[in-house]
């Protein structure tokens, strides 16, 4: 049976319109920052009352943290494509660093809510922030040990740790240098770590 029309347009399903509303969330949050959005701001964008967006989320609190959760798991997809598709362990690494950057570049609005959400003194949402870059450093550490068998897990972790930091801040630095591709991002990157690695 389909959905009733109203106006003569398709309702949404409920699982539609979360995902309109964390579009427009991401933008906006993206755009204005965390302090400065209002769930009356995102709610007018949408369409819907307030009290609708609250009993969909909960709390503006609860929004951010699903648009975290939300880019967590599409980076995890992006970076996890690129490693199944590597023909070679020795372009393993380089796929999924390439992957991370281009993520970067193609959901421009998630990386700023990474990026400038890290500020916000909330348990909850510092959590959810730590928790995709747990996520990287986990997935990361694995295509290390693909790449070097004999790393340790102590090993796999600390050298994962050093690639994710240096990523971000390396992407921090490209807002700066719109000239600096993704693609020379990820030479930069493997100049510095493959040595270390044995490549």
């Amino acid at each position: 049976m389909s959905s009733p029309a109203i106006g003569g347009r398709k309702r949404m399903s409920r699982a539609e319109r979360e995902a309109q509303i964390l579009e427009v969330a991401e933008r906006v949050f993206a755009n204005d920052g965390y302090q400065a959005t209002s769930m009356d701001d995102i709610a007018a964008q949408v369409g819907l009352s307030k009290p609708m967006l609250y009993e969909y989320f909960g709390s503006k609190e609860g929004l951010l943290i699903a648009c975290l959760r939300r880019s967590k798991r599409e980076l995890l997809e992006a970076t996890s494509l690129a490693a199944a598709q590597a023909e070679s362990s020795e372009q393993l690494l380089y796929d999924c660093l390439l992957a991370f950057f281009r993520f970067g570049d193609e959901h421009q609005q998630a990386w700023a809510l990474l990026r400038n959400e890290s500020s916000i003194a909330d348990t909850s949402v510092n959590t959810e922030l730590e928790a995709i870059r747990i996520q990287q450093r986990d997935f990361t550490a694995d295509v290390l040990r693909k790449v070097r068998e004999e790393l340790d897990d102590e090993q796999a972790e600390a050298y994962a740790e050093l690639i994710i930091g240096a990523s971000e801040r390396l992407a921090l630095w490209r807002e700066n240098r719109p000239e600096v591709t993704a693609e020379r991002a990820t030479e930069h990157m493997i100049a510095l770590f493959a040595p270390g690695l044995g490549f």
